[in-house]
């Protein structure tokens, strides 16, 4: 049988199993395709993307961390990877559209050829897309990827966010919200459409489940004066008028609204808040200076002006909300705008997936790793260019 054909039997195999069995029809597939190999495992990345948590572990199965591991390598890199041996030990990313999932692992008796690894990436990327598409309809992968109990606030900023991750021709994006397990009211979201995409990143209100109610209210009203297809700025004033229609201008949140055309890099920003901007080109990092304008919903019928700039390949754009740049350390001082410049600079050889995670690894450290006062989040955007496609 060849490569395709065993490939497609996995696809098929995952298509006609239910949606909450996924792992066992992969490992059936896997076993009839590698009948020597043995000691399938599936690995889940938690909220925090700092462990692999066992699908449903053995007794006294830990987590696997992903940094300084050979399954971490693999979901970070997104390549599979191969331990000495023998026996040999595949790892395998699982992955949808870049948005990275977990991986799954391997043991067999003889080294890989190159066309078995290639083989098994394809096995990775199909699994990845048939579990995205699964993991709406069972509570058994959010179950498994969980290290101990969201908060209700978390519960509801979770399964407001996009993916994690993004990549198109033009683009590699990612983003991460800490503390992971009590998110209160940051927020991002995206959409990629043919000629653009569009991000925001929200500074949220107040903390817990007021704070994620209120974002939830804001994000749903700027999707919905998006989905409609609003213009950036009439996307501001829309979502702050229905956030002070309901609260009066007792409550607003802080957003950065960008809108990015895919065919040249020019970049359409509303700046309605505190998120900044930071611009990487080469090995210098700057801020990118835009006019402060009124958050969504202080005040009502509120007219936003957009401003341009135009992103050239190789180009990174980094924000982060106030819970990253105004954080304080316990021996006092702030995070501030030097040291997040700094350690924008010292992620130039990652990947922007690894970008969100490196800066907010930095944050914690200078928290001398107790959890955040604030909810922090940072967003990364790598832009390759028209060129790329």
């Amino acid at each position: 049988m060849s490569t395709l054909h065993r490939a497609c039997g996995v696809e098929r195999a995952l298509r006609d199993a239910p949606a909450h069995s996924l792992p066992e029809a992969l490992a059936g597939a896997l076993g009839r395709i590698f009948p020597e190999g043995s000691a399938f495992r599936l690995l889940l990345a938690d909220y925090n993307l700092r462990s692999l948590l066992p699908f449903e572990p053995a007794a006294g199965e830990e987590p696997v961390r992903v940094n300084g591991t050979e399954a971490g390598r693999a979901f970070t890199a997104l390549r599979v990877v191969t331990s000495d041996g023998p026996p040999f030990r595949v790892f395998v990313p699982i992955a949808a559209r870049g948005d990275r999932l977990g991986v799954f692992t391997l043991t067999l008796p003889e080294p890989c050829t190159e066309a078995a690894l290639t083989e098994l990436a394809e096995i990775g990327r199909i699994t990845g897309a048939a579990l995205k598409a699964a993991w709406e309809l069972t509570d058994r992968y959010e179950r498994a990827r969980r290290a101990r109990r969201l908060t209700l606030a978390a519960e509801l900023q979770w399964q407001l966010l996009p993916a994690q991750c993004c990549a198109g021709a033009e683009f590699s994006l990612a983003g991460h919200l800490e503390p992971a397990y009590s998110i209160g009211g940051d927020n991002f979201d995206w959409a990629t459409e043919r000629d653009h995409l569009t991000i925001t990143v929200t500074n949220g209100s107040g903390t817990g489940t007021q704070a994620a109610l209120l974002t939830s209210l804001v994000v749903g009203a700027l999707r919905n004066a998006r989905r409609s297809g609003a213009d950036l700025a009439e996307q501001a004033s829309l979502a702050g008028d229905l956030v002070h229609a309901r609260h009066g201008g007792k409550e607003f949140t802080e957003t950065l609204l960008i809108r990015i055309d895919l065919a040249d890099g020019t970049t359409t920003v509303v700046d309605a808040g505190s998120p900044r901007m930071l611009l990487m080109r080469g090995t210098q990092v700057t801020p990118v200076e835009l006019d402060h304008q009124m958050p969504l919903g202080m005040f009502a019928d509120t007219d936003y002006r957009p401003q341009r700039f135009r992103l050239e390949p190789g180009d990174r754009l980094v924000i982060a909300s106030d819970g990253v740049y105004s954080a304080g350390s316990p021996r006092g001082g702030e995070f501030g705008a030097q040291v997040l410049e700094q350690a924008i600079r010292r992620t130039r050889l990652q990947d922007a997936a690894a970008v969100p995670l490196s800066v907010v690894g930095e944050l914690i450290a200078f928290h001398e790793g107790r959890d955040l006062a604030d909810d922090a989040v940072v967003v990364c955007l790598d832009w390759q260019g028209a060129a790329a496609r």
